[in-house]
């Protein structure tokens, strides 16, 4: 059995659709934003992780079958039992897959760091789509100021 999405876009008053279009080539372009329209308390794993990143230090838990997590699990996920084991990682490591954002010229990535087994979603200072490749190792840069926050990794750059 198949899922069915609907995809609701807003109309102006001439019935256009002035936020989205369709290439000839058939690929879909909108704007997207990407909010939490929430609050949420940060909890023992995730004030620990914001914690070291604030010291300029990435930590993260390890599973029960050894994997490590970097960002930070809370839970296992083979077992749902919480994590309770911390590593420190290394701030370098491999891209594992990209995507370039062409409205804010940047490269969104898939950083494995060295001494995690999961990859952590963050931004990689890339000067073009052709400066940033799968397998490329890149290294953190960190915010001039550090608060405590994901923004403390200004954003991942090569190492070359």
């Amino acid at each position: 059995m198949g899922v069915c999405y609907n995809l609701v876009v807003a109309q102006d008053a001439s019935g256009e659709h002035p936020e989205w279009s369709i290439a000839a080539d058939g690929s879909f372009s909108a704007p997207l934003e990407l909010a939490y329209p929430y609050s949420r308390t940060l909890g023992s794993t995730l004030s620990r992780f914001f914690t070291s990143l604030r010291e300029r230090r990435i930590e993260g838990t390890v599973g029960s079958d050894q994997r490590v997590y970097a960002p930070p699990a809370e839970f296992d996920p083979v077992t749902g039992d919480p994590c309770t084991e911390w590593v420190e990682v290394e701030p370098t490591g491999v891209v594992t897959t990209w995507c370039w954002d062409p409205t804010r010229a940047t490269a969104w990535a898939l950083v494995r760091l060295d001494g995690a087994d999961v990859p952590m979603l963050h931004r990689v200072a890339a000067d073009g789509p052709d400066r940033i490749a799968t397998g490329m190792r890149v290294r953190a840069r960190w915010s001039a100021e550090t608060i405590g926050s994901i923004t403390d990794i200004e954003c991942f750059e090569p190492e070359d």
